[in-house]
């Protein structure tokens, strides 16, 4: 099969390979991958931002794709349905965390495209226990991010504590942000979106944005809860001061680079609270899936073929990417299958 590979050796960059179709483990799906969201995780794997957990990996963890074969034991989605590969891979099931309802921070959790390879090859496979079924009345492409992005997003919006008609501000504004921008509004929030992108203050004001200025402007009002996407932290005492008394920041990134040191007074008092974010759990999944079935997201998409994948990095690095990148694995005249029999 096709596939990309990153190689902790050769940080910043990623290449084509040829790679044997996997064969699904006991418990696993194989799916053929359809489109695969690019996710600035994603640049984090391929330049050593995150600490290498294998020497070649294949990233990508928005995987959609088509069930073809399953493993020993495995349950759930039968050959031909759609389904999802999202970034939480498996979890122990038995941690403390896990036993609370915390699977997110289970030790001994593993991810997609990160610990095992991901979706940016022909396919992939997912323990059937953490696959998603998708929901009807969008494409392929346009359910993508919503498998990390979306998800990620909504799990930074429940730990921001935002009131009912409260009043949000979003700092950075990209393929995360602008879908939990929806969310929120759907609810009944008042958003107020920060970001350095003219393009990006547009397309935010077009969602229903309440306003759209630079990250250093201060907010219209005092807001109850704000979202830090961008992974840029000189933002942190700037969302912190816009809080209003016992507001929420919710900090959504997997990685951020250094916060300046904070004024107790200005930034923490009042009962100002800073929420980091830690992957997802797969209830938080079926929370957002469920929130995109109910109210029609709008999700913005850059494609490119799959031939493209280092240049959609790129382009996302360089800021050049309005909305989302999604690569478009499978070729609309491809009918192959592997030589795996299906269940």
């Amino acid at each position: 099969m096709r596939a990309w590979v990153a190689h902790a050796s050769r940080p910043g960059t990623i290449e084509s390979a040829a790679l044997p179709v996997p064969v699904p483990a006991d418990g696993e799906l194989l799916v053929r991958v359809i489109a695969c969201g690019v996710c600035r995780t994603d640049l984090h794997v391929r330049d050593g931002d995150l600490p290498a957990h294998r020497e070649r990996v294949v990233p990508g963890h928005e995987v959609v794709g088509e069930v073809v074969a399953a493993g020993p034991g495995a349950t759930g989605p039968a050959a031909g349905a759609r389904v999802g590969i999202p970034w939480l891979r498996w979890t122990c099931g038995t941690c403390r965390y896990c036993v609370r309802g915390r699977e997110n921070l289970c030790p001994s959790s593993l991810y997609t495209g990160w610990d095992a390879d991901g979706g940016y090859a022909e396919y992939a496979t997912v323990p059937a226990e953490y696959a998603y079924e998708l929901p009807q009345g969008y494409t392929d492409e346009e359910l993508a991010p919503l498998l990390c992005a979306g998800i990620i997003g909504y799990r930074a919006l429940r730990r921001a504590d935002l009131p009912p008609g409260g009043r949000l501000g979003v700092y950075g504004f990209g393929a995360s942000a602008h879908l939990t921008t929806q969310v929120a509004l759907a609810r009944g929030a008042a958003v107020h979106v920060f970001t350095r992108s003219p393009a990006a203050r547009e397309l935010a004001l077009r969602l229903g944005a309440v306003s759209a200025a630079d990250p250093h402007a201060p907010p219209r009002e005092p807001l109850d809860a704000a979202i830090l996407f961008a992974p840029a932290g000189d933002l942190v005492p700037v969302a912190l001061e816009a809080l209003d008394s016992g507001g929420t920041l919710s900090i959504a990134g997997i990685h951020l680079t250094d916060i300046p040191s904070l004024d107790y007074r200005r930034h923490l008092f009042r009962e100002r609270t800073i929420h980091s974010v830690t992957a997802n759990t797969r209830e938080d999944g079926r929370a957002l899936l469920a929130a995109a079935a109910e109210h029609r997201l709008r999700v913005m998409v850059t494609g490119y073929g799959f031939d493209h994948a280092d240049r959609a990095l790129d382009d996302l690095s360089a800021g050049r990417v309005n909305g989302v990148a999604v690569l478009r694995v499978r070729r609309p005249d491809d009918s192959s299958r592997p030589a795996t029999a299906a269940r």
